[in-house]
């Protein structure tokens, strides 16, 4: 996939019906993204740093992977005016393990839940772009919003991470659902 252009893959996921398929939650649930009705956000990272573990060889050169922690603790501060907005439901996304991603949830005091695609089966079915990175697959960031299980925006690349929450808060203004 790192040979697709940005656009085409904005193009291909754009209109795109979600999978019906559950992805386990931080909030010790699972989510099918298909069957919420309304307005869902979902952004997509590659990985969140565990405190007083070193990055993976070469992380900050990799473009689009450092900044996970900054997107999330946007989309923390924002989630309540995102939801002023009609956004109804709104997620984190990796494919690293619900434990793993428990912690960083705690430790960033996420008012959302996170989701896991370990197995990689949301993102293989949705052919959602990724990299490897010390010998992990991980997903490049990209923010979906997603009415009624189909997708309506893609945002991607998403070249300034910490901005991420504030240029979809701003597009779902614009864009009300429905």
């Amino acid at each position: 996939m790192s040979s697709e252009s940005d656009a085409h893959v904005i193009e291909r996921l754009t209109g795109q019906i979600l999978p019906a398929m559950g992805l386990s939650a931080t909030n010790d649930t699972s989510v099918d993204l298909s069957t919420l009705a309304g307005r869902t956000v979902v952004y997509a990272y590659p990985r969140t740093a565990e405190p007083g573990v070193p990055s993976p060889e070469g992380w900050n050169e990799i473009p689009g992977a450092k900044g996970c922690t900054p997107q999330s603790c946007s989309f923390r501060d924002h989630a309540s005016e995102l939801r002023a907005v009609g956004v109804e439901n709104l997620f984190g996304l990796s494919s690293q393990t619900t434990d793993y991603q428990k912690e960083a949830a705690e430790r960033l005091h996420l008012p959302f839940a996170l989701l896991s695609d370990a197995d990689h089966r949301f993102k293989e079915a949705m052919a959602m772009p990724d990299f490897e990175a010390d010998g992990m697959r991980l997903f490049k960031r990209l923010t979906m919003v997603i009415d009624d299980g189909k997708i309506t925006k893609v945002f991607y690349p998403v070249d300034d991470p910490a901005a991420d929450a504030e240029n979809v808060l701003k597009w779902c203004g614009e864009n009300p659902a429905g």
